[in-house]
């Protein structure tokens, strides 16, 4: 559904922040973007969403270039950034405004994602704080039903008992025909809810795989003698090591102890995942 090949952009014309980034990002999954500050993690959404051009490589959204900005295109397409200005409006007013740009919207689910994340639809956005504005606006953005729907650090600003609620809703908001991208350095308020992972780094793509295809190749556990250890971390528990999956062990995906086995070894994991 959201595809992009050899894809490279720089703000300036000596440094790139993205450079030959080739995805496939499938509908029906929850991906999470992940990489280090500054890797352009961002930027990657922007250029998907049509806010940006690349420099170089293409960019196709449901078959077609977001630079054309189609209609039809962009009412299957939100984007959540991590801030945001909204104008000083309620809720109500302002979806009322901009709910026509998105045929499926539903008010009803509005106001029920609202009762649920505790946000008053008809207090005006600019009194909220950056956390319940930032409730309002995900109230609003699940309730446009799109296909395609990209947060970049959506649980910033949402207090614990928020976080929960927002997983539980994203959960049962994907379905086989719709994406979601999620860029976060927050692993942990979204672990359990990612069923794709792409990690970039200055080099572009470093992994891009599904957790299914990740735990078939690969245990996370305490390494044994035998164990073809890729990558090993001392904790306060002891060392824990990423392995080959040679012996079809059943064990839980770490999702920061693999982001730091692939900073780590980038020529394991491209090798081991046809990454280039």
């Amino acid at each position: 559904m959201i595809t992009t090949t050899k894809l490279s952009f720089g703000y300036s014309a000596h440094r790139n922040v993205l450079s030959n980034i080739t995805l496939n990002l499938e509908k029906g999954h929850i991906h999470g973007l992940l990489g280090c500050n500054g890797i352009g993690k961002t930027t990657l959404l922007k250029l998907i969403s049509g806010i940006m051009r690349p420099n170089c490589g293409e960019v196709r959204v449901a078959g077609c270039d977001p630079m054309s900005h189609r209609p039809e295109l962009f009412s299957e397409l939100m984007i959540i950034p991590e801030e945001f200005d909204l104008p000083n409006l309620s809720l109500d007013r302002y979806a009322a405004i901009t709910a026509p740009f998105y045929p499926r919207f539903d008010r009803g689910d509005m106001l029920r994602y609202c009762a649920e994340l505790g946000v008053n639809s008809s207090d005006k956005l600019h009194s909220m704080s950056m956390g319940q504005r930032k409730k309002a606006y995900i109230a609003f953005a699940l309730a446009c039903n799109v296909q395609m729907l990209l947060l970049d650090e959506p649980t910033n600003g949402l207090d614990i008992p928020s976080k929960s609620i927002f997983r539980r809703l994203l959960a049962s908001y994907v379905n086989d025909e719709r994406l979601i991208v999620i860029s976060t350095h927050q692993v942990a308020d979204i672990d359990q809810l990612l069923d794709s992972i792409v990690i970039l780094d200055e080099q572009g793509v470093a992994l891009s795989a599904t957790t299914d295809e990740i735990c078939r190749k690969l245990k996370f556990s305490k390494s044994s003698e035998d164990d073809k250890v890729i990558y090993t971390e001392r904790t306060i528990v002891g060392d824990i090591s990423v392995s080959l999956n040679d012996n079809d062990a059943d064990t839980m995906l770490n999702i920061e102890l693999l982001f730091n086995a692939v900073t780590a070894n980038r020529h394991a994991f491209a090798a081991l995942f046809n990454t280039k």
